[in-house]
């Protein structure tokens, strides 16, 4: 068995091919070529926590793997990652174990290339200002792979804590070619902006419809099994994109409480819901009609996108010689 370890698989993952590797994935989950049942998990109350499990068959990328994922939301400011994970790949033919990988990093990754992919597919073109919601890891992934995607000149950084605000924005003005301003409130970071990137643990909405410009695109990945950080009403107006039906309107905690929830209080109907971004890039549905029209991207992170960076990370170990073999 191959064993990767985060810096390893930091260094092997490349953002811009995996923002393509995304694109064939999402095509191949809406065309029904994928297993993939949506997630699972044990639930560890005391701790408001939860261990997932995701498996998935890819067979484009000859992937058979599982994550293993915890969230443990209090690890919060300890220096421990609230998401700590690893993925196991098996050999399609016969079952085999395979490779070991830290999978903590290819969440992180393949989260934010998720919504660079949904900013590329969604984003007016002419997009400049781009607002960050959460100060996490997250939040600077997010900085980074969205840049990519459009000619930003601004970005925004808005938090709970205007001290880790201000610190974030201050370290990725250091990394990134633009200007970088952290902002006093969500409203103040919203207000005008033509990308949001949402990435919070938080309970009551951080994006709401009175506070969105028309034609902004917003990339929602905060998951929380008590709240959800979309307000309804944003829901209601906006073109809505998600990964997979059957995961993101199943239950927690695989489904996205923003949309079930809007759902459930009657706001919008199921159908409202049901465009994958798969079957966007596939050319079955539009996508955004109109400059001032509102799309929202609300992604749970779906274990045909970590097969995908996985299986990046294990062609590119084999080119290069790394990792560590190991009999189990």
């Amino acid at each position: 068995m191959l064993v990767l370890r985060r810096s390893e698989v930091q260094a092997l993952l490349d953002l811009d091919l995996l923002v393509e590797a995304l694109a064939r994935a999402m095509v191949e989950v809406s065309a029904g070529n994928v297993s993939m049942p949506p997630r699972t998990a044990a639930l560890v109350p005391e701790r408001d926590a939860l261990l997932g499990v995701m498996p998935v068959h890819l067979p484009s990328t000859g992937m058979l793997e599982t994550k293993l994922v915890s969230l443990f939301p209090q690890n919060a400011g300890t220096g421990v990652p609230t998401h700590q994970a690893v993925i196991v790949a098996f050999d399609p033919e016969t079952g085999t174990p395979t490779a070991l990988l830290d999978a903590t990093s290819i969440t992180e990754i393949r989260t934010a290339a998720g919504s660079a992919l949904a900013s590329r597919v969604l984003a007016r073109e002419d997009a400049t200002i781009l607002a960050i919601v959460g100060t996490g890891v997250q939040a600077r992934s997010h900085a980074r792979a969205v840049t990519r995607v459009r000619q930003f000149t601004e970005v925004r950084v808005a938090g709970r804590d205007s001290g880790k605000a201000a610190a974030l924005a201050d370290r990725l003005a250091g990394e990134l070619d633009l200007v970088v301003r952290p902002s006093g409130s969500y409203r103040e970071a919203l207000d005008g902006a033509d990308v949001v990137c949402a990435t919070t643990h938080a309970v009551d909405p951080v994006v709401r419809r009175e506070w969105l410009a028309p034609g902004v695109h917003v990339n929602s990945v905060g998951l929380n099994p008590q709240g959800r950080e979309v307000d309804a009403e944003t829901v209601r107006d906006a073109l809505v994109v998600i990964e997979s039906r059957a995961s993101t309107l199943a239950a927690a905690p695989a489904g996205a409480n923003d949309l079930t929830w809007a759902v459930r209080d009657g706001v919008v109907d199921q159908g409202h819901v049901e465009t994958e971004i798969g079957e966007i890039l596939a050319g079955h549905k539009p996508g955004r009609t109109s400059l001032d029209q509102i799309t929202l991207y609300k992604s749970v992170g779906i274990a045909a996108q970590d097969a995908a960076a996985a299986a990046l990370v294990l062609a590119a170990a084999a080119d290069r010689g790394a990792g560590l073999e190991v009999d189990i």
